[in-house]
């Protein structure tokens, strides 16, 4: 074969496994076939083609629109994993906190009970005591032998009396043992559940981890272009979402006043726009989404869930048609994100890994609903 047939194989070939790895969105990188007519390595065989770089004579071939609109969606799809497996995260260390806290009050009682416990055996010992000292005689013995009619009189109430506080005594222990079995019982129940949500959150954490990995692999093996160009494709997809949104009327009718605590919402949230979104985080210095709208809220006096899907159970809903700014617009059919609505078909929402706080439309992404923190 020629010298220029085998320089058009090489470009070729070159092209083939460029398209590739970006239709495999970064997972085909080690499959990628050698370059034939790549000069040998020292173990003498070819030197295989790196993703992006170019045969001898040609240049790099950018992945076509098709394709980077598949990466695109990928990076959605991973980046929703993650935001999944985060909501999974703060839930599980939510309950963890919770879970501590009330293992902490546990074994306060615990220890406090164990004290009283004490302090009633201490006295129950000092009435036996008391007795032996007596002769060893129950005061109902020592009252029978008596011949004075007054010291009669005065055993008879003091009997009655030794009685009653012997009775009250012996149940007020009895009480205390059961209450100090029942909170240590519970406690120990509570630190299985402790447990439980210590691995959850370990669970998710690492698959966090995982799905970010993932992502920033398949923006790893994109040229520069190719990145300016699906960051076009993905403000594409933003726009023509919101332009259909808003041309369903939605936001015909809607009014952009809110309450007072509304506004403190708003506020806050509009105070942390360029900050970097990270996962778990609840601020000062980085949100994820439902850090964000927990802290707006409660900087506004009014605290609420800390995960979206919780915000989404247990908030009040509103119809779209009467949102208003403070309001939350909770997205995906598993209310995985959630964003503040700031106005006028805008919201202020931490997106995802490698995002900042941000504004955007509102319509952007699926809605699944609306909540009224302070409704």
């Amino acid at each position: 074969m020629g010298s220029g047939k085998r320089g058009l194989l090489a470009a070729a070939v070159t092209v083939v496994c460029a398209v590739t790895v970006l239709a495999g969105a970064g997972t085909a990188f080690a499959s990628v076939p050698p370059d034939p007519s790549a000069p040998p390595t020292a173990s003498g065989s070819p030197s295989p083609t790196l993703p992006g770089s170019p045969a001898p004579g040609a240049a790099p071939t950018p992945a076509p629109d098709k394709d980077l609109e598949k990466i695109r969606k990928q990076l959605d799809r991973l980046y929703h994993d993650a935001a999944v497996a985060t909501d999974a995260y703060n839930a599980a260390e939510e309950k963890a906190e919770k879970q501590s806290a009330r293992v902490d009050d546990l074994n306060e009682r615990i220890a406090e009970g164990e004290k009283k416990l004490k302090r009633l055996k201490d006295q129950a010992g000092a009435a036996a005591r008391a007795q032996y000292r007596n002769g060893g005689l129950p005061p109902t013995a020592r009252f029978l032998l008596s011949d004075d009619p007054q010291q009669f009189a005065d055993s008879a109430a003091t009997i009655l009396n030794g009685e009653r506080a012997t009775r009250k005594l012996l149940t007020e222990m009895a009480r205390t043992q059961k209450e100090l079995q029942a909170d240590s019982d519970d406690a120990a129940a509570r630190m299985k559940k402790l447990e439980a949500d210590r691995e959850d959150k370990a669970a998710a954490k690492k698959k966090i981890k995982k799905r970010i990995a993932d992502a920033e692999l398949v923006e790893s093996g994109l040229e520069k272009k190719e990145k300016e160009r699906l960051a076009q494709l993905e403000r594409q997809a933003a726009h023509a979402a919101q332009t259909a949104w808003v041309d369903t009327g939605v936001l015909d009718g809607i009014s952009d006043k809110t309450s007072a605590e509304g506004k403190k919402a708003v506020a806050f949230a509009t105070a942390q726009l360029g900050k970097p979104y990270v996962w778990g985080a609840e601020g000062p210095d980085s949100f994820d989404c439902s850090g964000l709208t927990s802290q707006a809220w409660a900087a506004a006096g009014h605290p609420i869930p800390r995960t979206s899907q919780e915000q989404w159970r247990q908030l009040p809903h509103v119809a779209v048609k009467d949102m208003r700014p403070g309001d939350l617009i909770i997205y995906f059919d598993d209310a995985t994100h959630v964003a503040m609505y700031a106005g006028d078909g805008k919201i202020i929402h931490a997106p995802r890994p490698g995002r900042t706080v941000t504004v955007t439309g509102a319509g952007t992404m699926p809605i699944l609903g609306v909540v009224r923190p302070n409704g």
